[in-house]
């Protein structure tokens, strides 16, 4: 700042000049007080106002702020800048205004200026200003344009409601002068109310309001309306056309101010124009007539042949059901058969397509089960896939609902359709596949993308183009091969239209092709979790997938609906996942085991979850292929079912309400509890004021304690007392002289009857899984973490205080 950094007002201002000439604009320094003095203003500041040095420029100026002004705008300037420093947060303001240079010429500055305080001069502005006369000079420019095209034209400031007349002519409807300001609105809305025909007459003074201007301008350059006028005994169609002129650059609100309106008569090019238009409204009728006639005859061919056609198929059918037949008439009917079959199919698309040209083909808007239309979908084109010897993978990702609102057969006839020439179009051992992402929402919509893939022949990039045409082949001798019709894609990209959607296509010859289809669909409020009695929020479900994207998907469609869901990639994982879950007192319900992985299939890792765990944790195999092959084995192991990928969250609730009931397992149902009241429980814990609010706690449920300060004394403890007189141990794991771990160790070893049974509880602030699992491996049965919930604290120790009880009975 100004003085703050130099001992000498003239060194400061040696500096500032050095530093000044070398700005790319004006730039100057005036004080804030009333005085405005201009302490500093480098040679472009001069230039600007047309002055050779400082003394020119302080003589001109008065040396102040206020003179370097046009007097008219001085005001509005003023009250602009400290308007903008009161809201500005970095004190900066910009402004725009008339400057008069000392050869009388009246020009155009912006401003940009900063407030600082110096220890100096107290409050000062330094600004940077540029000369933008062009700019302004471009809205003239305009207004002349407009002038020659209109017979007249306005200048209208929407803030002010004020108008100017810029051009006019002797029979102008407004019969204002020019030059001359004027009430905008009134004046314009007794134009409508006199002259303006009564059709056109509310939609004009709507047109003309300036809130609806402002709103018209904010994403286009110009605006119009086209009416029809009556004034002295004449009739014409007339045009008003707006645009904006600038925006008030001082203002924050980027909202037009100003606008410049102009009036031509466009009687002439109108009424042409709708000649042009009725001539072309009768030829396409006559279109439409000869479409139509075409599209019935269409039709009703189309039916006449399906008869004919349906019989010679039924027939071929029984024949070849004959046994004893010489095998070259069974060759011969076997064609005959595959040829009437694609004659049909020829037929079908004929008929689709006459129905679609029509306009007879109507999308509906009803609720449908996605799962169900994709399940549909799969197993079909699974079959198809594993007769060529394909492999055929569907995934969903981004969040897909169950249920949505559409065309679902439409839909399935699209998707269908392409997966067929997918699966026509590519040899073993190639691949097809089904991605569904949804990558939009808004409102009330879902937008849903459907991409097929498939590594077959490919098509030429030349050939894409013309794909979608009706019969359509990019080599004729496919026909013989595949046994296309050219219609299927024309079809396909028709519904696909009809369904507000899109539909692309990428391919390179030999390497495969891949269409996406894009489609939006209402969201529908059917809650699948409402169709099964589970609550989502009791279960706990372990997903084990080598396919990292596959696992997290199927975590998040579960964590949607408020299933826990956690994921691992192999058995080990796996089993590990479970043990300490079973130590912290939070069984998974369910494991998810995706049939194919690299290093133990799903089959393997079932027969290790269950030979260590019972039916409670119950065990479901995903698989994308056919398994029938083996079903046998998996159930002969303990898996309770299987479940298709890809999975939506409603078709494991419902799995899990089927297998709970068919177990007779329910999440709803209260697991067995012993009574606190009157139980010895042995507290191990170092900390005094943990020990006094556990004591605290457990005092409320009259349970008698019996406080150890470390592992040593809860060891001892335990040792002296008669066999069965603790019922539980809760043991804080960090401990001094001996810790947790230890002294459950040592319990486990002692040579008495309650020493492996007495149920031993960690305390600790650590919950990560490698803390429970060294709990675990010392003897301890269940993990608590810091700070302990008291619902929890209770429901844990009843429930391991009743299971106790009951193997002491059984050893009893």
């Amino acid at each position: 700042m100004l003085g703050k950094h130099f001992k000498h007002e003239k060194e400061a201002l040696e500096v500032l000049e050095q530093i000044g000439q070398h700005f790319p604009g004006g730039f100057f320094i005036y004080k804030a007080d009333s005085t405005e003095e201009i302490l500093y203003a480098n040679k472009t500041v001069f230039e600007i106002f047309g002055c050779e040095d400082l003394e020119d420029f302080r003589g001109m100026t008065g040396n102040t702020f206020k003179g370097m002004v046009y007097p008219d705008d001085y005001d509005m300037v003023y009250a602009s800048i400290i308007k903008q420093l009161d809201e500005s947060k970095n004190e900066s303001d910009h402004v725009e205004y008339r400057i008069r240079r000392k050869d009388g010429l009246i020009r155009w500055v912006d401003d940009y200026g900063h407030y600082v305080r110096s220890d100096a001069y107290g409050g000062l502005f330094y600004a940077f200003i540029s000369d933008i006369t062009d700019k302004w000079n471009q809205q003239d420019k305009m207004i002349t344009a407009l002038s020659a095209e209109y017979r007249s034209v306005y200048h209208i400031d929407l803030d002010n409601d004020d108008a100017v007349c810029y051009r006019g002519d002797p029979e102008d409807h407004q019969q204002t002068v020019e030059g001359v300001h004027f009430p905008y609105f009134e004046r314009f809305k007794w134009y409508a109310d006199h002259c303006v025909d009564e059709n056109y007459r509310e939609e004009f003074i709507e047109f003309i309001k300036p809130e609806n201007i402002r709103k018209k301008l904010i994403d286009k350059a110009v605006a119009s309306y086209r009416y029809f006028a009556r004034r002295e005994g004449k009739e014409y169609y007339e045009m008003i056309r707006i645009a904006g002129v600038r925006h008030v650059e001082d203002r924050d609100d980027n909202m037009i101010h100003a606008i410049g309106m102009g009036f031509a008569n466009i009687d002439e090019e109108m009424r042409e124009s709708m000649m042009k238009n009725e001539a072309l409204m009768d030829a396409l009728k006559a279109a439409k007539e000869a479409n139509k006639a075409k599209t019935v005859f269409l039709s009703n061919m189309s039916h006449e042949i399906r008869t004919p056609m349906n019989a010679i198929i039924g027939l071929d059918n029984l024949a070849l059901r004959k046994e004893n037949m010489d095998q070259d008439i069974r060759e011969y009917l076997s064609k005959i058969g595959d040829s009437a079959r694609h004659l049909l199919g020829l037929i079908n698309d004929i008929l689709d397509m006459s129905r679609i040209e029509s306009g007879r083909l109507v999308i509906r808007n009803e609720e449908f089960s996605l799962r169900d239309v994709l399940d549909q979908i799969n197993v079909l084109v699974m079959t198809q896939c594993n007769d060529k010897g394909l492999k055929y993978e569907c995934t969903v990702t981004g969040g897909v609902a169950d249920y949505y609102i559409g065309d679902n057969m439409k839909l399935k006839q699209v998707i269908i359709n392409i997966l067929s020439n997918a699966i026509k179009f590519t040899e073993a051992p190639g691949s097809v596949s089904l991605r569904v992402e949804r990558t939009a929402v808004y409102d009330d919509k879902s937008t849903i993308k459907f991409v097929i893939s498939d590594t077959g022949i490919g098509m030429d990039e030349a050939f894409i183009p013309k794909i979608f045409d009706t019969f359509s082949q990019e080599d004729s001798s496919r026909n013989n091969k595949y046994g296309s019709t050219g219609l299927g894609m024309a079809i396909t990209k028709s519904i696909v239209d009809l369904m507000n959607g899109t539909i692309t296509v990428k391919s390179k010859k030999g390497e495969g092709t891949t269409f996406t289809v894009v489609v939006t669909f209402r969201n529908s409020e059917h809650d699948a979790s409402d169709d099964v009695v589970i609550n989502p929020r009791d279960m706990r479900v372990l997903i084990v997938d080598d396919e990292e994207i596959s696992a997290e998907h199927t975590r998040v469609i579960l964590e949607e609906v408020g299933i826990k869901a956690d994921t691992c990639s192999d058995c080990e994982s796996a089993l590990h996942l479970l043990e300490v879950q079973q130590t912290k007192m939070e069984p998974y319900n369910l494991v998810l085991l995706d049939w194919k992985m690299p290093d133990k299939d799903g089959l393997e890792v079932a027969k290790e979850i269950r030979r260590q765990y019972d039916k409670n944790t119950m065990v479901i195999i995903l698989t994308s292929y056919n398994w029938e092959e083996i079903m046998d084995d998996a159930k002969s192991i303990g898996v309770d079912n299987f479940l298709n990928k890809p999975l939506f969250a409603s078709d494991v609730i419902k799995e899990f309400e089927l297998l709970a009931r068919r177990n007779n397992i329910s999440l709803l149902k209260e697991k067995e509890k012993a009574e606190l009241d009157g139980r010895h429980i042995l507290l191990a814990e170092d900390i005094f004021i943990n020990a006094e609010i556990m004591k605290e706690l457990l005092s409320s449920k009259g349970i008698l304690i019996d406080h150890a300060e470390n592992g040593r004394e809860a060891l001892e403890l335990f040792d002296k007392s008669e066999p069965g007189y603790y019922d539980a141990i809760l043991m804080d794991v960090r401990m001094p002289v001996m810790d947790g771990l230890e002294a459950t160790k040592a319990i486990r070893g002692l040579e008495r009857s309650d020493s492996k049974t007495v149920p031993i509880i960690a305390m600790t602030a650590n919950a990560f899984d490698e803390d429970v699992q060294r709990s675990l491996q010392v003897g301890m049965n269940a993990h608590l973490s810091k700070p302990v919930d008291p619902e929890r604290l209770y429901s844990t120790l009843e429930e391991m205080i009743w299971e106790a009880d009951q193997k002491r009975k059984v050893n009893a």
